[in-house]
């Protein structure tokens, strides 16, 4: 039977601590670009290396890059935050959109019944991880005002000297916090209905109906992780440069 659930589903438990499948499946991930992570540096200082670092090298490149044309000569002190964002966000999307993720089952109780659930779920289509993503973004981007402007960081939101400013630095203050809700459901709606698709067309369709879909969340996934790095990387620049 097809199954979809908006929350992730609890696989095992390490005392009152409850392990759910997205949990285990980002574990998954960050074991694997840890490995790779030390692959890259091993193989910068060979002098003959393997072609899976140029792959990666060249990856690296275009994301340092982009994030140059932002933030300029700041770049090198952002750059390992936002690099992170980008490849952790990248390969979790991906990794969501392997076979056998989300449809392998496993027998689990749940309010004292037997139930199946998948063993493995994409980590970004769970709303906790994407408001945790936002929340570090935001509290990334209010830091780095402070720690560039000082108190003149608040100036942006308190303004005393005619109605209009203090309104606007209202609506600023507002739109500050809303960048985490923007930062999660944005994340978390284009992956999760994403997964969902594909899971509709597989159990409607299941010969190759799905991989002109599964190209696209590839795609998807790819673009949602730099819309993210790329986001934070403009609000840090804006937070950090002197208003008038």
């Amino acid at each position: 039977m097809l199954h979809i659930s908006i929350k992730a589903e609890p696989i095992f438990s390490i005392g009152e601590f409850h392990v759910t499948n997205s949990l285990f499946t980002a574990a998954i991930v960050l074991v694997l670009t840890l490995l790779l992570s030390i692959f890259y540096v091993t193989q910068i200082n060979k002098k003959n290396k393997n072609k899976l670092f140029y792959l990666v090298h060249f990856a690296v490149s275009s994301v340092y890059k982009l994030i140059e044309s932002v933030l300029g000569d700041k770049t090198p002190m952002f750059f390992p935050i936002l690099g992170t964002f980008f490849f952790f966000i990248l390969f979790q999307n991906w990794f969501g959109l392997i076979p056998g993720v989300g449809s392998i089952l496993i027998k689990t109780m749940e309010h004292g019944e037997e139930v199946f659930v998948p063993l493995l779920r994409g980590n970004n289509a769970d709303l906790n991880t994407t408001i945790m993503l936002g929340l570090f973004a935001f509290v990334l981007i209010q830091y780095n005002g402070f720690k560039y402007l000082g108190l003149d960081y608040l100036k942006k939101f308190l303004n005393f000297k005619n109605p209009i400013g203090f309104f606007s630095g209202i609506l600023e203050l507002v739109g500050e916090f809303s960048k985490i809700i923007s930062f999660a459901f944005r994340l978390f709606g284009n992956i999760f209905a994403g997964e969902v698709l594909l899971a509709v067309i597989a159990f409607l369709v299941p010969v190759l109906a799905t991989f002109p879909f599964l190209l696209l969340e590839v795609f998807v996934g790819m673009i949602q992780a730099l819309v993210f790095s790329m986001l934070t990387a403009v609000f840090i620049s804006t937070a950090i440069a002197k208003h008038h």
